[in-house]
């Protein structure tokens, strides 16, 4: 039997550098990687920080550029609306936790931004100067940068489990109410054992899961008037 592929990611992996470090890029279904670090919140020791809690862990490429202070500004601003929903903000770029603070008192004091408008940012901003959590993420993707985390999305469940990844590439700004609806969509597929179909909103129609096998298609999967037995939707309330 063929070993399973191994997804990696290095830093310095062009064909000229020496791939000094290789790490294996953690996927959907996996633990979420452990690590220790620094924060603006003091030090915090991840995942176990945040037991029974969903976490949105997010990457930013370089604290005081426009892109990243605008998606700092954003998270700020619905901070409020992810603690409703039982979800932890952590975010990290390479930078220490000097640069961190700076910035982040800047942009409570000189910029506003959409919803922003001078909210505290109290999730914790890591430290990850030696990149080691970033490469233990995939973050850093030598083919954009060796040196810059791309704008990478972790959406952690309450068993420490990474339930879905995106990446953004640096020049383009994250879309804050696709990363709301995906972490709704996963919470009432745990809740209700239902998925949710293509631009699915909150209130819209659900999709009962298709039948794995012939004793499940034997249990009522018939054609009504909504669809054909593979897909049916119906209203959660």
């Amino acid at each position: 039997m063929e070993d399973k592929e191994t997804v990696y990611t290095c830093s310095g992996a062009d064909e000229t550098t020496v791939q000094t470090r290789c790490n294996p890029m953690p996927l959907i279904g996996d633990d979420a990687p452990e690590f220790t670090a620094d924060s603006t919140q003091g030090k915090i020791h991840f995942p176990q920080d945040f037991a029974g809690k969903w976490v949105i862990l997010f990457s930013h490429p370089a604290d005081f550029t426009p892109v990243c202070t605008s998606e700092i500004a954003t998270f700020a601003a619905m901070a409020d609306e992810f603690k409703a929903m039982n979800t932890e903000l952590v975010g990290i770029s390479v930078d220490s936790v000097s640069s961190h603070l700076a910035w982040l008192k800047t942009i409570q004091e000189k910029v506003r931004f959409g919803k922003y408008d001078g909210q505290k940012i109290n999730f914790p901003i890591v430290a990850d100067v030696k990149m080691d959590v970033a490469e233990k993420y995939g973050m850093i993707q030598p083919s954009s940068s060796d040196t810059k985390a791309v704008r990478a999305v972790f959406f952690i469940d309450p068993n420490k489990k990474i339930r879905a990844i995106l990446y953004y590439p640096m020049s383009a700004g994250r879309n804050f109410a696709e990363i709301k609806r995906l972490l709704q969509a996963l919470q009432i597929t745990d809740k209700y054992g239902i998925s949710t179909p293509a631009d699915w909103q909150e209130g819209d129609d659900v999709l009962i899961p298709a039948p794995a096998n012939m004793e499940e298609l034997s249990l009522g999967y018939e054609d009504d008037e909504d669809g054909p037995w593979f897909f049916h939707r119906r209203k959660l309330h």
